[in-house]
């Protein structure tokens, strides 16, 4: 029996159509995990890519040739080449540091949210809660160091953790790092320049609202080369890159109110004592001397966004009626009220915070008076 000709044409690309064919590898730029926590991204298929738990890494799928049809007569032409290499891709690998203690009940947030990372390291200060349990069973590795400051806590992380990956990514505990910034954190290791360190936006929640307008600062240093990085000040440390320094989109959300307001309180009752010894101290010291004046033209016109942010806050406390000011900065210049109550309530807490600073800097500057 002759076969049809045109029938024989359509039903070859039917079963071309219909032959099973490998999937594309895994490419972390559309094809990255949903790694939890808060967020309001959809989810992206995974299905070419397994992720292990327990050993925090990927197992790519390997593709199986196509063995019914002739190979791609171009596959040794340089763009074919160059195609595979951008397909098959290996990702960036990325320490993790988390400064913990007492975060049973926010770590496993924060752990899943950087489970992509298969080198995560948790510096406890001796928690009385399941923290360390918490940490270990998802298979980070622990140490545990008296806190003393911040700067020094952190300094002495860097220092001595030895870190699996030339590049760390720090985040505390009641933090989470979005999918979105998971894979700008991917795409900007692919190609780092002569950067040392990246700046990220973080974003502060109180209960479930995002303090968009009111919050202090949005950008933080977070993905760096330990070797460049170091932290100055007690308290609401000041992150120094010894080098080039650039930007990455994506989102680490913050939620300092997940423990309630008393947590709150209590932890910015603590801070307030680091910050007034902060104030003392600077004051002695000859960069402080300055004057009002010069730390206020340093605070605009300093090349450094480290060191513009230090003279300003000289500046800033050189101020009477900082309380009162804050808030008018927080709520009224920054536009806080567009973030409604909990804007206001926020608005409202840093100002009493900042009222803390200053009867304890006045204290301890009667207590050191002879």
């Amino acid at each position: 029996m002759l076969e049809c000709p045109i029938f024989g044409a359509v039903s070859s690309r039917l079963r071309w159509a219909l032959a099973p064919r490998a999937n594309p590898a895994f490419n972390p730029k559309n094809n990255f995990p949903e790694v939890g926590g808060f967020s309001d991204h959809k989810k992206v298929p995974v299905s070419d890519h397994v992720y292990h738990a327990n050993h925090h890494n990927f197992t790519t799928k390997t593709p199986q040739p196509n063995t019914q049809f002739p190979q791609n007569p171009h596959k040794n032409h340089p763009s074919t080449i160059a195609q595979k290499k951008t397909r098959y891709h290996t990702p960036q690998m990325i320490s993790v540091l988390i400064l913990t203690r007492n975060e049973q009940q926010d770590l496993p947030a924060c752990l899943a949210s950087v489970a992509w990372s298969d080198d995560i390291h948790v510096l406890d200060s001796y928690s009385t809660d399941n923290t360390l349990e918490i940490a270990k069973a998802a298979g980070a590795s622990t140490y545990q160091r008296t806190f003393d400051n911040w700067a020094a806590h952190q300094n002495w992380a860097l220092a001595n953790i030895p870190f699996k990956h030339p590049w760390v990514f720090y985040l505390d505990a009641d933090e989470r790092v979005t999918p979105e910034l998971a894979r700008s954190l991917q795409d900007a290791l692919d190609n780092p320049h002569q950067n040392v360190a990246f700046r990220v936006q973080r974003r502060d929640f109180l209960n479930r609202t995002w303090l968009k307008h009111v919050q202090t600062s949005p950008f933080y240093l977070r993905l760096f080369r330990p070797a460049h990085m170091r932290y100055e000040r007690l308290v609401n440390p000041i992150s120094v890159a010894d080098g080039p320094i650039g930007s990455i989109s994506g989102y680490l959300d913050h939620y300092p109110f997940s423990k309630g307001y008393t947590h709150w309180i209590n932890r910015h009752n603590n801070y307030s004592t680091l910050e007034s010894r902060q104030i003392v101290a600077n004051r002695q010291s000859h960069e402080s001397q300055a004057g009002f004046f010069t730390h206020l033209r340093k605070a605009f016109s300093a090349k450094d966004f480290h060191e513009r942010r230090f003279h300003q806050k000289e500046a800033f406390y050189s101020l009477p009626g900082r309380p009162l000011i804050k808030f008018i900065l927080l709520y009224v210049i920054k536009r806080g009220f567009l973030d409604g109550t909990a804007g206001l309530t926020y608005a409202t807490l840093q100002s009493i915070y900042e009222y803390f600073i200053i009867l304890k800097t006045k204290e301890l500057g009667r207590s050191s008076q002879p």
